[in-house]
């Protein structure tokens, strides 16, 4: 049934709690887990990126991005089949054209829960995957501890 699993992940505090419950699925379906984190490339008016300099910003996530997927692949069982996918681009716009061309069966990943004007201003990846993939889409909340 889930033979190809998607897990983006922002290498973000609690992204554990995730790669747990994708690894309870790989090991049941027998899957492979294709660890995605997205090296986000909107300019500094369009993303958190604090004001930095376009090519620092960029540099920046995309050893973000790359360390978010080493960090999950280490958390996943040593027996599940695992593809390393940095990706550039808006995240959830990145997430669902990987998902799609890729194959994917299902993606799974976490959302941090953000409401009024944190949701409002930094929005949710989240949330856009879910309203707009042809897969089906599992969240798992990432809580605050």
């Amino acid at each position: 049934m889930y033979d190809q699993i998607l897990h983006p992940t922002d290498g973000s505090e609690g992204a554990a709690a995730v790669a747990d419950h994708v690894g309870v699925l790989a090991e049941r379906f027998d899957a492979t887990v294709h660890v995605l984190a997205v090296a986000d490339t909107r300019n500094r008016f369009e993303s958190p990126s604090s004001g930095l300099a376009p090519e620092v910003w960029e540099e920046r996530e995309k050893d973000r991005a790359e360390a978010a997927v080493d960090d999950t692949v280490e958390t996943l069982p040593d027996s599940t089949d695992t593809e390393r996918v940095v990706e550039s681009g808006v995240p959830h716009e990145a997430i669902l054209t990987y998902a799609e061309e890729a194959g994917m069966d299902v993606i799974v990943m976490g959302t941090h829960g953000r409401t009024g004007l944190d949701h409002y201003l930094i929005g949710s990846v989240a949330e856009r995957v879910v309203r707009r993939s042809s897969v089906p889409v599992l969240t798992v909340r990432i809580g605050e501890e």
